[in-house]
């Protein structure tokens, strides 16, 4: 009696920081799909995440523009309430001392009193020095309500640039909101359906394949990390190819790296199809 196998096929795991050049060293990718087929799979994913980039390259510094201006009137705000809170307890100091003096002058007057009609010289010194502790108050309120003056002199100013600086910073963030947006909403239609077509190619593609890519894509300023060959050369760093190499790239029968920057190379063809 005859029995049945199932074919099962082994993923090789993912292996972390993984670049094409270890790829096309591997023997075996785990997938019976053609290496054709897996090289236009990564090319069509390249083509669509150069289409994102220029989206987002569109947008520019922006974003990161409004997020620096939000966060700076975050702490504008945060600067001026404190700055409010410092003069408002400042001036509520002030009026303190300056009643703290009212009540000092109110015991000078009443001890001067009190000392004209003195029987002793005990008594006489006991409200000499009363009077003199108090007049020490006052002299210390007035030295306190000056210097609170003066550095609510300062704060007043202070809480005026950064209010002045506040106004100045939320007509710049609602201007670059604006433009963000009217960009945004430009492109806003084409970027997801771009990342709907790559998010769909992705997982199409092998985890290993994948992971190289990004891994690749990472560590390049333009995030080409698929190309074409060009003039005879490398399209990503444009060094050029031997003859019988472009001949084995043409053929779409193995994974083939550029010695110079890593990037995987593919056949002219497939760009001219796209």
């Amino acid at each position: 009696m005859a029995t049945s196998k199932k074919n099962n096929t082994v993923v090789p795991p993912v292996v972390e920081g993984e670049t094409f050049t270890s790829l096309q060293i591997a023997k075996d990718l785990g997938s019976d799909v053609s290496m054709e087929t897996k090289l236009r799979l990564l090319y069509k994913l390249q083509q669509a995440d150069s289409k994102i980039d220029k989206i987002y390259l569109l947008r520019g510094e922006l974003p990161l523009e409004v997020q620096d201006l939000e966060d700076s009137i975050e702490g504008l705000k945060t600067r001026i309430a404190n700055l409010e809170k410092d003069i408002k307890d400042g001036e509520a100091f002030v009026a303190q001392k300056k009643q703290d003096m009212v009540s000092s002058k109110a015991l000078i007057e009443k001890y001067e009193t009190q000392r004209n009609n003195v029987k002793n010289n005990r008594e006489y010194d006991s409200l000499s020095k009363e009077i003199e502790f108090q007049s020490l108050e006052i002299e210390l309120a007035e030295k306190k309500i000056g210097d609170t003056n003066r550095a609510l002199v300062e704060k007043k100013e202070a809480l005026a640039n950064a209010s002045a600086t506040l106004e100045g910073r939320e007509i710049d963030l609602e201007n670059k909101r604006k433009e963000l947006e009217t960009i945004v909403e430009e492109t806003q239609k084409e970027e997801e359906e771009l990342l709907k077509l790559s998010a769909e190619l992705q997982e199409q593609i092998e985890p290993r394949m994948l992971n190289a890519y990004k891994k690749v894509r990472s560590n390049l300023r333009n995030k080409l990390a698929v190309v074409t060959i060009k003039r005879d050369a490398c399209g990503g760093c444009f060094n050029k190819i031997p003859p019988q190499r472009q001949l084995d790239i043409a053929l779409s029968k193995k994974i083939i790296v550029c010695e110079y920057c890593g990037r995987i190379l593919i056949s002219p063809d497939f760009e001219n199809e796209q």
